[in-house]
């Protein structure tokens, strides 16, 4: 599907949108409540991805087929190696076939998991056959990903004697595992993190309790790029947010500030409202806790004309597609001066957009939902634009919402 964007009328923007449940904290709640029968779940987000987590943890035996669902390969590579009992092959879309999954396989075999391989040693599919896991004591890089983190930590309540869990060097995207360790909290789990080190304690039953998900930071992150690209007077309601996040990209809060704009919260909303034009010329910013929204800053910086300088994205280079030399391809299409390494992005400031460029997507929700606020400075096209289900399935009716004029090319 092709769409193309058109400019509003006006960039002046008053508008009120719900946005549907966090997908990391849908995820990490799904393996819980798979692991424990009483927990509920409620707001759960409508991604593929969440769909596609919750259909996995109902297979016992066959092939679980999770397409481009990286989370979901984490999450459930550890799920079913401790589940003793469960035979499976873990697989998914050509690109997840090239997503390495060797440092979690290599942590859960150390803990005396049955996996292997199926076709390229490091690489999905793999085979795994559910055993008791009784050792305790594992490491793990921690510069890599923090979903491998995770992952052992949301199955280490059930194993028999939970996990010590050691991180050998610059741990990345912090507050992702502290969000898995808070949700182990409201679930009575006893853990610790300290320094490197994580201890997480078994238990088997846990309080029957629902837990509710807040709203997806990330998806928050598009509308952030239309209130920086609006006019001033401009708001946008957003619901359902909670200002002590558990989110790592509840950072936009803060990093949007530099584009002028401000964040309100009232009860379980976020008003956003463009109070000045942008601060600086150019941004500099550190994402490493925060990686998901680079693309939707670099565009945004584009729209304003301004420069920036993003630092601590190694981790996009293994994400849907590589996200640095997506972006480096599509801005330069767009006319602008670009550079990237593996884990910097450089934008050189500039107010010449070209117009009707059709941008590339590569099976990434989030190229398709981060360049689509640039409709407010020219007219563009967004090819494959149905991948936006991967994450937020709403996305282009809510960007009918702020007044952008989408229509469907053959």
């Amino acid at each position: 599907m092709r769409l193309q964007l058109l400019p509003p009328e006006s960039n002046h923007i008053i508008s009120t949108i719900k946005i549907t449940g966090s997908k990391s904290e849908s995820n990490r709640i799904l393996l819980l409540q798979a692991l424990y029968s009483n927990l509920g779940i409620e707001n759960c987000s409508n991604s593929d991805d969440a769909q596609v987590m919750a259909k996995g943890l109902k297979i016992n035996h066959g092939e679980v087929d999770i397409h481009h669902a990286g989370t979901a390969m984490r999450f459930l590579t550890a799920y079913f190696a401790s589940q003793e009992g469960k035979e499976v092959v873990l697989t998914g879309s050509q690109r997840m076939t090239e997503r390495p999954i060797k440092v979690l396989v290599d942590a859960l075999l150390s803990l005396g998991a049955d996996i292997s391989y199926v076709k390229n040693d490091g690489y999905p599919p793999i085979k795994i056959i559910g055993k008791k896991l009784v050792k305790n004591t594992v490491s793990l890089p921690a510069n890599i990903s923090s979903q491998y983190i995770s992952a052992l930590l949301l199955t280490a309540p059930s194993l028999e004697n939970g996990i010590e869990l050691e991180l050998v060097g610059k741990i990345t995207s912090i507050p992702y595992i502290k969000m898995t360790l808070t949700l182990l909290c409201q679930i009575g789990v006893k853990n610790s993190f300290n320094g490197n080190n994580i201890s997480v304690s078994s238990i088997k039953k846990v309080e029957t309790k629902t837990l509710i998900v807040e709203s997806d930071w990330s998806s928050a992150s598009y509308f952030y790029s239309i209130a920086a690209l609006s006019e001033v007077g401009s708001e946008i309601t957003l619901s359902a947010y909670k200002e002590n996040s558990l989110q790592g990209d509840s950072v936009l809060s803060e990093i949007y500030k530099s584009f002028g704009v401000e964040t309100v919260f009232e009860e379980s909303t976020i008003i956003l409202k463009k109070v000045s034009t942008p601060q600086v010329t150019i941004l500099e910013c550190d994402l490493a806790n925060a990686p998901d929204i680079a693309q939707t800053i670099a565009v945004t910086c584009l729209g304003l004309g301004m420069g920036c300088y993003l630092t601590g994205l190694h981790t996009l280079k293994i994400k849907e597609t590589d996200r640095l030399e997506a972006l480096h391809t599509e801005l330069s299409k767009l006319g602008a001066a670009i550079s990237v390494t593996d884990k910097t992005l450089t934008l050189n400031a500039t107010n010449n957009i070209n117009k009707d460029i059709a941008i590339d997507t590569y099976n990434d929700h989030r190229m398709a939902m981060a360049f689509a606020p640039l409709a407010y400075k020219t007219s563009i096209i967004i090819n494959n634009a149905e991948v936006v289900s991967k994450s937020y399935p709403d996305f282009w009716e809510d960007m009918k919402l702020v007044q952008i004029d989408i229509k469907k090319l053959v």
